[in-house]
C-alpha cells in the first residue's frame, strides 16, 4: 500500500514541507533532536524524495544513505542530487528487509517510516534491521504520528493538514489518514498511528535502550511569522511526537 500512494506522488512529496506544520514544527524539531551531525555516517531510513538526507549532508555528515521502497521517490531524490550535487547515496529498499550493509552507520532517522510496518513482526523486523546498521552507540531517531492523538480536537487545516481516521484497526493500532492541503490538488496518505507500547516492544525487542519521547515544538520563526496565538492548537493537541533511542 505505501509502495503505490508514494509512487503516484513523486517529486511533489517536497511541497508538504513547505505548510506550516512541517516548515516551522516537523523540519526544526527533528533536526534539532539529531542536532550535530559533522563527520558522522547517516542511514536515512523512507527517505522520500531525500529532503533530510541533502540537509544532513549539507550541515557536514561525512556519509549519507537514503533508503526507500518507492521507486518513484528515489528517482526523485536522485534527480535532486543530479542537480545540486551533494555526494548522497540513494537506493530502493524495504526497511523491513534491509539488506546487510558494507559499514555501520553512527545515526539512523526514520521520518514516517515504523509507521508502515503491517504488523508487529514486520515492526520487529524493521527495528531489527536498523538496529544491525548502527555501530555500538548508535542512535536511532524517529518521527512519527503521536500515539495517542485525539482526533475529536481542533482541526490541523490551518497549519495545512487534515488528520482523520479511517476506522481500521490494525495490529498495531489505527488506522490514519493525512492529507497534506498542497495546492492546487491536495495529496492524501494512509498509514497506521501505532501504539506507543508497540513502538517501545519493538525497539526493545531488537537490541535498543534508552528509548525516549519528545514532544513536537515550534520554532521562534514560525512564532514571529503567525503569532503566539496561531500554534495554541497544535501545541495543546500535537498531532506528532519524535523518539530517541541507542544501539
Amino acid at each position: 500500500m505505501s509502495v503505490q500512494q508514494y509512487d503516484q506522488i513523486g517529486e511533489a512529496f517536497e511541497g508538504f514541507k513547505s505548510l506550516p506544520l512541517t516548515r516551522y514544527g516537523e523540519v526544526p524539531s527533528f533536526l534539532g533532536l539529531v542536532g550535530e551531525v559533522s563527520g558522522r555516517s547517516i542511514l536515512d531510513l523512507a527517505c522520500g524524495t531525500g529532503f533530510y538526507s541533502r540537509e544532513f549532508k549539507r550541515r557536514g555528515a561525512t556519509d549519507v544513505l537514503g533508503v526507500d521502497i518507492s521507486v518513484e521517490m528515489i528517482a526523485a531524490a536522485r534527480d535532486f542530487e543530479q542537480r545540486e550535487p551533494l555526494g548522497v547515496r540513494y537506493e530502493v529498499g524495504d526497511v523491513a528487509e534491509l539488506r546487510p550493509f558494507d559499514r555501520r552507520f553512527d545515526i539512523a532517522v526514520g521520518v514516517q517510516c515504523l509507521n508502515y510496518a503491517e504488523d508487529i513482526a514486520a515492526m520487529e523486523r524493521m527495528c531489527r534491521n536498523i538496529h544491525r546498521s548502527l555501530v555500538p552507540g548508535g542512535e536511532f531517531f524517529v518521527f512519527a504520528q503521536k500515539p495517542d492523538y485525539r482526533f475529536d480536537c481542533p482541526s490541523l487545516e490551518k497549519y495545512g493538514f487534515r488528520c482523520e481516521p479511517t476506522g481500521e484497526e490494525r495490529e498495531t493500532g489505527p488506522g490514519v489518514r493525512v492529507t497534506a492541503l498542497l495546492d492546487p490538488q491536495p495529496v492524501s496518505i494512509v498509514a497506521t498511528a501505532p501504539r506507543r507500547e508497540v513502538y517501545e516492544h519493538c525497539l526493545q525487542a531488537a537490541g535498543f535502550s534508552e528509548v525516549e519521547w519528545l514532544p513536537l515544538q515550534v520554532a521562534e520563526a514560525g512564532v514571529r511569522e503567525f503569532g503566539e496565538d496561531f500554534w495554541a492548537d497544535l501545541l495543546a493537541y500535537p498531532p506528532l511526537e519524535m523518539l530517541r533511542c541507542r544501539v
